[in-house]
């Protein structure tokens, strides 16, 4: 019998064998039951339009931005980490595919062996004097075994592995939207910083001026000493404001330069020239929940991990039936180098074999029991996800919302302030009013303008909140790998 009559009879076993049954529940995808509009109230600065795939870092207009996210991209050691564990999922799928596969081992051996003269079987015989007790064995062959899948538990392994890789890359997009989303806040933090400094030593200035009228006052006798006093407690209050903002901003610059994968103080000098909070759009699409809970990666990966623990279920239930496994070796052997290779030294042998485990006092039925368990955990974590994101998105949209109406509000107390000032020194130079009602003035107009900075700063985190919550972004960038529908081969 030839050797391709022989491998055309096996794969001819196989094919037939990996049509058989797949045992294991079949998965289907879980229900997300995503209300069909958002609790939070609507505002004018959102809209439930189709929130489409986007680069929603530039819908600041900041340049500065736009570079620091694509630097962070290409260097950021959490991604590079969630890259690699990509890797390692695509990897074990490819072992996988080779569980489909025959296993052939080749060996080559020269031995020499000597033979016990007083062993049973050769004392029995009457053997010559000359018997060889001690001789040389020549061998090279080949080793193959081929099991047959014929209740589908390769097939299981292969579905899970497949789930597990695209989980995983799931995994590395959540990495990516985090990523993006923790540049854009210590930006924004940042410039948010570097305007209250701004606040804060215009003020200063202010308040150093107003000491120095008030000691000129003082000396010309139409100020007392006491309004002195409370003047210069003022502005040492307003200089200690300031070394905690240094502090902040400086801290801001180091986290950046080590989402870039930077050493702390390399983004110093560039990022030290103040600029502005960036402006937030005028309007920003926000979708559905039911797009929401198709964006967002970690929501994904928990679809694809409870995929993958529900195959598992069904490699666990494999081990309940027999294995059925075609086995062959074939080679040279001799005990002569000069014949070693001639027809005659040929040897070969096929067939299959069974394996059943036949009494194992319920360990494969305790197995399919825990892998049950695991799924319905895994099942429970992906309902929670689809929970979590609601509530993530949900806070996002109100509390963008709500600081959008609070920034409105400080916009009008500062200039309320300011002409209440405008006022009180009028009426206080007139004699109308005494220095008390001028500092209370002057400190609530330093609150608030500093209120109104960190606002300028908020409506810009909570919008980058707001991105983050849908889970946008991850898109439009570079993919490690781009996830196809994998099927058994």
């Amino acid at each position: 019998m030839s050797w391709t009559t022989i491998l055309g009879r096996v794969a001819i076993v196989g094919i037939a064998g990996g049509s058989g049954c797949v045992v294991g529940p079949d998965y289907h995808r879980a229900a997300s039951n995503a209300p069909a509009a958002w609790v939070s109230p609507a505002d004018n600065a959102i809209t439930n339009r189709a929130a489409t795939p986007s680069s929603w870092w530039a819908s600041f207009n900041d340049a500065e931005l736009d570079s620091l996210i694509q630097r962070a991209v290409r260097s950021n050691l959490d991604l590079r980490v969630a890259e690699a564990r990509l890797r390692q999922a695509r990897a074990v799928r490819g072992g996988s595919v080779a569980d489909f596969a025959p296993q052939v081992d080749a060996s080559g051996s020269a031995l020499r062996q000597l033979q016990s003269k007083n062993q049973p079987f050769f004392g029995a015989l009457p053997l010559p004097a000359n018997f060889p007790y001690e001789y040389s064995v020549y061998q090279v062959g080949f080793d193959a075994s081929w099991e047959i899948d014929l209740f589908g538990g390769k097939r299981r392994a292969f579905e899970a592995a497949t789930a597990d890789w695209q989980g995983a890359a799931e995994a590395r997009n959540d990495a990516m939207v985090s990523l993006l989303a923790e540049v854009a806040r210590n930006y924004v933090e940042l410039r948010g910083g570097q305007q209250r400094l701004e606040v804060a030593r215009r003020d200063l200035k202010l308040q150093q001026e107003e000491l120095e009228l008030t000691r000129t006052r003082y000396l010309g006798g139409v100020a007392t000493e006491l309004d002195v006093t409370r003047d210069a407690a003022l502005l040492a209050a307003q200089q200690a404001v300031i070394p905690p903002l240094e502090t902040a901003t400086r801290s801001t610059m180091y986290a950046l330069a080590v989402l870039l994968g930077l050493q702390p103080g390399a983004l110093v000098a560039e990022l030290s020239p103040v600029a502005n909070v960036p402006v937030v759009p005028p309007q920003v699409p926000i979708g559905l929940p039911s797009d929401l809970l198709r964006r967002r990666p970690d929501v994904r990966r928990a679809e694809r991990q409870l995929a993958a623990e529900t195959a598992r279920i069904g490699v666990a239930k494999a081990e309940w039936f027999p294995k059925l496994s075609l086995t062959g070796d074939a080679g040279m052997e001799s005990v002569a180098l000069s014949n070693w290779l001639n027809p005659s030294s040929r040897f070969w042998s096929i067939g299959p074999s069974v394996q059943w485990n036949a009494l194992d006092f319920g360990r494969v039925r305790a197995q399919v029991r825990a892998q049950t368990a695991v799924q319905e955990a895994a099942l429970a974590t992906y309902e929670k996800a689809v929970l979590v994101s609601l509530q993530e998105a949900e806070n996002a949209i109100v509390a963008y919302a709500e600081e959008q109406n609070r920034h409105r509000a400080l916009i009008d107390e500062v200039a309320d302030n300011r002409r209440s000032l405008d006022m009180a020194n009028s009426l206080y130079a007139a004699g109308r009013t005494n220095f008390l009602d001028v500092l209370d003035v002057r400190r609530s107009l330093f609150q608030s303008d500093d209120l109104l900075a960190g606002s300028d700063q908020a409506v810009s985190l909570d919008l980058i909140a707001l991105y983050k919550a849908l889970g946008g972004g991850w898109e439009t960038l570079p993919q490690a790998q781009t996830l196809a529908t994998a099927g058994a081969p």
